[in-house]
């Protein structure tokens, strides 16, 4: 099976994906624009053959690494970046190579924010409302439906990038003053919290794996106003959870991939009001959480279920909770690292400086801890995130 990984090096911890590919007989191949002597050891031995580019947005130079690879090894069974960056390139390079997989037009309903609502509301989910708006006017006009405050963000976008709180005429006017020259979606603000419902489905559309994640705070205010990053996972999907999620990923038609929905748990009525789906794994290192959440190996089980057409889904239990805690460079903390080994070291499973792109969203400093009590996690968050004087 030859497969081809686009920036298998990227986020780090991607590069299991390939590690697992390889483990499993595939023949795997990487588009970079690392030079192969700068990749990590592990990571260069599992692949069979790299081409570097120059930039690797340069679609004609992708086109023709692929062309290359096709000539070399024979027909691509696979192209994956596991990346929301590449998502667009992703699927041209299928769709112009004859690759399974999302195609650009599979790829128009899960990529815009307005569209995703139409996919949801069509499911029978709850949504803010929203709209895409051009101009001054047009806002206005939406606010004198839903009420300050809303939130704008770009209809295509990734996470939080970009989005604003706007509170008053005044701000409003102050944004599209300087509004980017992209298409905003503008919405109403739902006071809540967030919450994920991430997974892997199989070849069929069936979900072989999920679980969740509880946000502290919202996405928003962690990146805009620099917030520390308290996330953890849960041991028990609530029912409606359950269900939203499941609908979201059927909705979708999502297949052979890993997905990320987020919802709103609103504060006043505890009702789930669905946000967007991203159609790749969640980012950072969310899927190194589930895997000591349930002492498994996502990477390996995407490998398995890809290269095995005997697949059979992974039996698996939420043993722990486990949570990621994001110090910032900017902010002092009461306990250094010592302190925290000497006090938590048990539950302690990782900790890295975190890459500077995701830094804005989860921290400059990053602590994974794992616990099967949910009170001892809180300790352990007000311990580690406790500021200095």
């Amino acid at each position: 099976m030859n497969v081809i990984l686009f920036s298998p090096h990227f986020p780090p911890n991607f590069m299991n994906f390939a590690i697992a590919l390889h483990r499993r007989g595939a023949t795997v191949l990487g588009i970079t624009d690392q030079p192969p002597e700068a990749m990590n050891p592990a990571l260069r031995e599992a692949l069979a053959d790299v081409i570097r580019l120059d930039d690797l947005h340069r679609y004609d130079q992708a086109a023709a690494a692929v062309a290359a690879f096709r000539d070399r090894f024979g027909p691509i069974d696979r192209l994956e970046s596991h990346n929301e960056h590449w998502l667009d390139s992703d699927a041209r390079l299928r769709a112009d190579f004859g690759i399974p997989g999302l195609k650009p037009e599979d790829l128009a309903p899960m990529r815009r924010k307005s569209r995703m609502k139409e996919v949801f509301s069509r499911a029978g989910l709850s949504v803010a409302r929203g709209r895409v708006v051009h101009k001054l006017e047009e806002a206005l006009a939406m606010v004198a439906e839903v009420g300050y405050p809303v939130v704008i963000k770009p209809d295509q976008g990734v996470g939080a990038t970009g989005t604003w709180k706007i509170v008053d005429r005044d701000g409003m006017e102050r944004f599209f003053a300087q509004k980017p020259q992209v298409d905003m979606f503008l919405e109403e603000f739902i006071t809540g919290s967030i919450v994920t419902f991430d997974g892997l489905a199989d070849r069929e559309g069936k979900i072989v794996f999920c679980g969740s994640l509880h946000y502290a705070d919202g996405m928003m205010e962690m990146v805009n106003d620099r917030l520390d990053v308290f996330l953890c996972t849960q041991r028990e999907l609530p029912e409606d959870l359950l269900l939203a999620g499941t609908k979201a990923v059927g909705a979708f038609g999502l297949r052979e991939r890993f997905f990320h929905v987020e919802f709103f748990r609103t504060a006043a009525e505890g009702r789930l009001i669905a946000l967007e789906v991203n159609v790749r794994p969640p980012g950072g290192l969310i899927l190194d959480m589930y895997n000591y959440s349930s002492d498994i190996d996502l990477f390996a089980e995407w490998a398995e279920m890809l290269t095995n057409q005997a697949y059979v889904p992974l039996s698996y239990e939420r043993k722990y909770h486990c949570t990621f805690l994001g110090r910032r460079d900017s902010r002092s903390y009461a306990h250094d690292f010592n302190a925290i080994l000497q006090a938590y070291g048990k539950e302690l499973v990782h900790h890295e400086r975190v890459p500077t792109v995701f830094s804005p969203a989860m921290g400059d400093t990053c602590f994974l801890f794992r616990s099967p009590d949910l009170d001892r996690i809180r300790e352990i968050a007000a311990f580690v995130l406790k500021p200095g004087t």
